[in-house]
């Protein structure tokens, strides 16, 4: 199966020159004169035993001013690193040139869909490049991680396009090593968590799929830098661009309405070594909040539809269903309450205050009245178009020629 690797990478200015209100928000996005994790990725790659697959790397940058500088970066590195593959490199100004030629060409109303900015977009452009290559399998990982097992490309294509127990295998997931070698997530310290037991969740969900088999199980979590997805898949189905952040689960929930399932192969690991956050808890706990009632409202949504499966939150269980149910804000109200307290203990009375807004930001999110289903259906159907609109010979050829 022709296979295509992509690999996006997030940069930012120079430390100390600060950040402006327009900048795209995103986990680490690599300062321009650090050395990232970007050339151990891809160098990583000299382990594997199969390498007849396509590598793109997509530079991202988080600020419209820096964007030709990380261009010209991620060129050097990817200049200067030893992958034995084929490498190719996505970035601005390949999107411009792609929204001119599908401007061109009468497909302008596709442009809203292929943007670098934001995590859904970014995720879709690791469907959309695999496809103007013609490729079967799209696998996408993330500059922060390592391959550590040779056969993972072996292991990458083992199941998928296969129909096993009458289900069609369109995508497998695999699963993160933590820098200690374990799959587990390491249970924070911090007393407020009692009240917010997302990790305790989580590690429970993985016990119950990667650490006991068979190996390859249907799972309510993947995780988005570990992901192999087949073209039946990725040409119908695209990432939610209304989903900021956990556009990986949600990705999973959209497959599940359009009737597919999302696998995970319990022997697909990679190493993944995230560089520390840099942002205040209340400010994480922002980001799950905006996420997890957002994928709720999404489920709270669904309407009796031709060809669509109506999805319950207990079937998420216990991560994240656990978080996508009617006590969602009694859980953000009291975690935020108790993290106000421990920051205003410390005398951080401008945390505390930001962690009780966090309470305040959920109850407007979830009144807010947006139809994320109606959201998702028109953005489905518009993805399935672009996709037959650039599969035609001319319009294909000249997209494909850009990478």
């Amino acid at each position: 199966m022709k296979t295509t690797m992509i690999i996006p990478s997030y940069w930012t200015r120079e430390r100390g020159r600060g950040a402006k209100e327009t900048d795209a928000v995103y986990d680490h996005p690599t300062p321009l004169d650090d050395e990232g994790t970007l050339q151990s990725a891809i160098e990583s790659i000299s382990i594997l035993k199969e390498k007849d697959f396509d590598l793109v790397i997509i530079a991202v940058s988080n600020a419209e001013d820096v964007e030709d500088r990380v261009e010209e970066r991620v060129a050097h590195i990817i200049g200067n690193s030893k992958a034995d593959v084929k490498v190719r490199l996505f970035s601005h100004s390949h999107l411009k040139q792609i929204h001119r030629i599908l401007d061109e060409m009468g497909g302008g109303r596709f442009v809203e869909l292929l943007s670098l900015r934001g995590y859904s977009n970014i995720r879709n452009l690791c469907l959309f490049l695999p496809h103007l290559l013609e490729s079967d399998i799209a696998v996408l990982i993330d500059d922060d991680e390592v391959f550590e097992d040779p056969f993972f490309i072996n292991k990458a294509r083992e199941f998928i396009g296969q129909t096993i127990d009458n289900h069609f295998i369109g995508a497998v997931a695999g699963y993160y090593l933590q820098p200690d070698g374990n799959w587990r997530l390491k249970t924070p310290q911090e007393s407020h968590r009692a009240s917010w037991d997302k990790v305790a969740r989580m590690n429970e969900a993985f016990e119950k799929i990667i650490g006991t088999g068979p190996r390859l199980k249907e799972t309510p979590f993947v995780f988005g830098g570990n992901m192999i997805v087949h073209r039946e898949i990725f040409t119908h189905i695209p990432f939610d661009p209304s989903i900021s952040r956990g556009e990986d689960i949600d990705y999973l929930i959209n497959m599940k309405m359009f009737g597919h399932t999302f696998f995970l192969d319990n022997s697909l690991s990679i190493k993944h070594l995230p560089p520390p956050k840099p942002h205040p808890a209340w400010k994480g706990l922002r980001e799950d909040l905006y996420r997890f009632i957002r994928e709720r409202e999404k489920l709270r949504n669904q309407e009796a539809m031709p060809g669509m499966v109506h999805v319950r939150a207990e079937e998420l269980d216990p991560y994240p269903g656990a978080f996508l149910k009617d006590d969602l804000e009694d859980k953000i109200a009291a975690e935020c309450t108790a993290l106000a307290a421990q920051y205003r203990i410390a005398g951080r009375e401008s945390d505390a205050a930001e962690a009780l807004k966090n309470i305040e930001i959920a109850k407007s999110e979830a009144g807010s009245g947006e139809n994320l289903f109606h959201r998702l259906i028109r953005t489905q159907g518009l993805w399935e178009e672009m996709m037959d609109f650039t599969s035609t010979g001319d319009i294909g050829r000249r997209l494909a020629s850009l990478l």
